[in-house]
Order: structure tokens, then C-alpha cells, then sequence
């Protein structure tokens, strides 16, 4: 794998041998861009950043969303006896689709745009509490093979970053540096 050609890779690849630490660091990284844009919202000037933050937000959802439907939700789902939590959590993801489809086509002078980054802000945060705080742990309990996943999901988080840059879309600040780092 060459992200131990990376900076920083080889402490990368270790995290994203467990699918639970995988998943639970995209949490921590989207909660951060949340945090971010909340700072924004009051100050003049800022839809440039506004922008930058919610197509970060929207990028690293959908990414995060597929390889939870893909890979780890089926082998969680065969591993636990909890329908009704799976399937709320699928039903969690479809409400953040819409919303994030609705951003999409938004400008940060649209009315509300803010109401609804904010609202899938909150959305995302009560998704995250039962995920870590119940699926998670029903995971754990049942001895759900975290590297195995971690794995596939790494590789198939990689294919829809790589899908997303080939698509024409712009990347974002973050991924552009790690472009132009890497290719240096």
C-alpha cells in the first residue's frame, strides 16, 4: 500500500487496520469541520470559506456513508442481532443524503443554508452517539474482525476519493496539498 510513502503514513496504515478506529477518526475529523463552519456563520465575508467547508463536510460524508453501507454495516449487521439499529442507522444516512444533495445545488447566501449545514451537523453528531455508543460496542462484543474491514474499507475509502478527484470535481484544499506533496 503507498500510504506508507506518505507523511505520516505509517501511523495511518496502523489506524486503518481497525475498521472501529477507521470510522471513529472520520467522526472526530467531519465533527472538527462542523465546528469550523459554526465559527463562520456570524462573520462577513466568509462564503469563500463557507463553500471550501461545506464541500469538505459533503465530500467526507458521502465517502464515509458508502463504506459504512458496503462493507461494514452488512458485516456488522450478520455479526449482531440488532435489525432496528441497522436499519435506523441506514435510514440516518439517507436523511444526511438529502440534505447533503440539497447543499449541493446551495450557495452560502441561500436561505437556509446555514439552517441546514446546522442541521446535518446535528444529524451527523446524534448518528455518531449511536454508532459509537451502541454499534460500536455490539461490534466489539461480537468479535466483528475490525482489521479484516479496516482494510477493505481503507482501500475502497481510497477508490472513492481517487473516483471523486477523476470526476472533475474540484479537490478540496487539503487534498490538493496532499497531491502536490506527494507528487513532489
Amino acid at each position: 500500500m503507498d500510504a506508507a510513502m506518505k507523511p505520516n503514513g505509517p501511523a495511518k496504515v496502523a489506524k486503518d487496520e481497525d475498521a472501529i478506529a477507521m470510522l471513529t477518526a472520520d467522526h472526530k475529523k467531519v465533527k472538527s469541520l462542523f465546528g469550523d463552519f459554526k465559527k463562520l456563520m456570524d462573520q462577513e465575508g466568509a462564503d469563500d470559506q463557507k463553500v471550501a467547508l461545506v464541500k469538505q463536510i459533503c465530500d467526507a460524508l458521502k465517502v464515509h456513508a458508502e463504506i459504512e453501507e458496503e462493507i461494514f454495516y452488512p458485516a456488522v449487521r450478520k455479526a449482531i442481532n440488532d435489525a432496528d439499529l441497522m436499519d435506523e442507522a441506514l435510514v440516518e444516512h439517507a436523511a444526511a443524503k438529502d440534505l447533503i444533495a440539497q447543499l449541493e445545488e446551495m450557495e452560502p447566501g441561500d436561505d437556509l443554508y446555514d439552517a441546514k449545514v446546522t442541521v446535518l451537523g446535528e444529524q451527523i453528531d446524534h448518528h455518531v452517539k449511536e454508532e459509537e455508543g451502541n454499534m460500536f460496542v455490539k461490534a466489539k462484543s461480537a468479535k466483528v474482525d475490525g482489521a479484516a474491514l479496516g482494510a477493505k474499507m481503507a482501500q475502497r475509502q481510497a477508490e472513492l476519493r481517487s473516483e471523486s478527484e477523476g470526476e472533475g470535481k474540484a479537490p478540496t484544499k487539503s487534498s490538493a496539498h496532499k497531491t502536490s506533496s506527494a507528487s513532489g
